[in-house]
């Protein structure tokens, strides 16, 4: 009985999800198509004013992003703990109520969070690195909560209606919604999400396109469209990525990448993307997602279970604040546990980037200037970057750089 009363636990449930995303990483991460990266010292490879000017800026950014986590947790815990007793109704449509409640939740949220936001704006105002007017960013942040709200309500009317309709095994039917949702997200983002906030242009005729073209027909991939987002309307960051999945995949460069950095190293950046579509990095994170949904939802359900109203009435819109604080808690813990297989995954697209274009010296001074150009740490917090970092750090990938100089070859990638 006492085993039995483990096993359906919340913490059981919990650790099992965060145990099952572990060993799904293991299982993940690459084992070949990496190079080990040979140890630097960013004292070697940047100035004591760049290195002082990244850390100036990085470091009080870093705590005020730990800072929102702690204070938006501190919002759901409160809401848990004092929900506001008008939730418990009675109302003639309780699913729609809850789906307003959750709606309800995510701007409120977003307003905490707001004057954080607008402090770790101004600080990249400062800086250089944000160049969007306040207005802009205003109508950004507002769209963005509108957004969030929009699809925190509609999965909040959803996952009410599962628990009323399957009160014990709702976690079942929702896993399966998650990873449909996960897959329509992927191909519809790109098309529906991101052209509300940026412009994209298909890049034109030039030496970035047959760059591109004669990287991807050497790396034997279709690389889908290929796009420039106008990010100089916002930042003098530099970047590039690879979204979509089928007809919607595509490459996206920031214009500023274009602008600002030799054609050389834009080559580099371009093959590193294309080492995603060759390696179907982005279908692998929906197999992660297809496998670890059905545990981590069943580990919010017993967090609900816990958390949630005990008065014996279906679940209602006194049950979402306990509902969001399970998900946010259980989507962020593994969240942080995928991490560690982004880290692996992004370093192996550095080394097929090396195969691709065989430029050792340009790929390091793209490290380089790239870390230059948006401010970032070259050597951040071993224990922040391993909580947080989705890429290798920026020595180490320069350690990369120089593995492959030293003649180091990864297996699996083209000669």
């Amino acid at each position: 009985m006492a085993v039995q009363r483990i096993l359906r636990s919340a913490p059981f449930a919990f650790i099992a999800a965060l145990l099952v995303a572990e060993l799904l990483v293991l299982l993940m991460t690459p084992r070949s198509g990496l190079l080990s990266p040979i140890p630097v010292s960013p004292q070697d490879w940047f100035s004591a004013a760049q290195l002082d000017r990244a850390r100036s800026f990085s470091e009080p950014q870093r705590w005020l992003a730990v800072a929102a986590l702690i204070l938006k947790a501190l919002v759901l815990a409160a809401l848990v703990l004092r929900a506001p007793a008008n939730l418990r109704g009675p109302y003639r449509h309780p699913i729609i109520v809850s789906g307003l409640v959750g709606a309800g939740i995510s701007i409120l949220i977003a307003v905490a969070l707001l004057p954080l936001g607008a402090l770790m704006r101004a600080r990249s105002v400062n800086y250089g690195l944000d160049t969007a007017s306040w207005g802009q960013w205003g109508w950004d942040a507002a769209r963005a909560a509108a957004i969030a709200a929009l699809i925190a309500g509609v999965a909040t009317i959803v996952a009410i209606a599962l628990i009323r309709r399957f009160p014990r095994r709702w976690w079942v039917p929702a896993s399966a919604l998650i990873v449909l949702g996960g897959v329509l997200a992927t191909f519809a983002g790109p098309l529906v999400i991101d052209p509300i906030f940026n412009r994209f242009t298909p890049l034109g005729p030039g030496a970035t396109r047959t760059a591109v073209v004669d990287l991807a027909g050497r790396a034997g991939v279709k690389v889908g469209s290929v796009y420039v987002i106008d990010a100089s309307r916002r930042t003098s960051a530099a970047n590039a990525y690879v979204n979509g999945i089928g007809s919607s995949k595509r490459v996206v460069l920031y214009d500023t990448l274009l602008t600002k950095f030799p054609p050389a190293q834009t080559r580099l950046v371009v093959a590193h993307e294309l080492a995603h579509v060759h390696y179907r990095d982005i279908s692998h994170g929906l197999i992660f997602l297809l496998i670890v949904a059905p545990f981590g939802s069943w580990a919010a359900a017993r967090c609900l279970r816990v958390w949630g109203p005990r008065d014996g009435f279906p679940a209602g819109p006194s049950s979402v604040p306990a509902l969001t604080a399970a998900v946010v808690l259980v989507a962020f813990s593994i969240t942080l546990i995928s991490n560690q297989l982004s880290r692996a995954v992004e370093a192996r697209a550095d080394a097929y980037a090396l195969s691709l274009t065989s430029d050792a010296p340009t790929f390091i001074a793209q490290q380089r200037r790239i870390a230059i150009q948006n401010l970032s740490d070259p050597q951040p917090p071993a224990a922040l970057h391993w909580l947080f970092g989705t890429h290798p750090t920026t020595v180490e990938r320069i350690g990369i750089g120089l593995a492959w100089e030293r003649g180091e070859r990864p297996d699996g990638t083209p000669r």
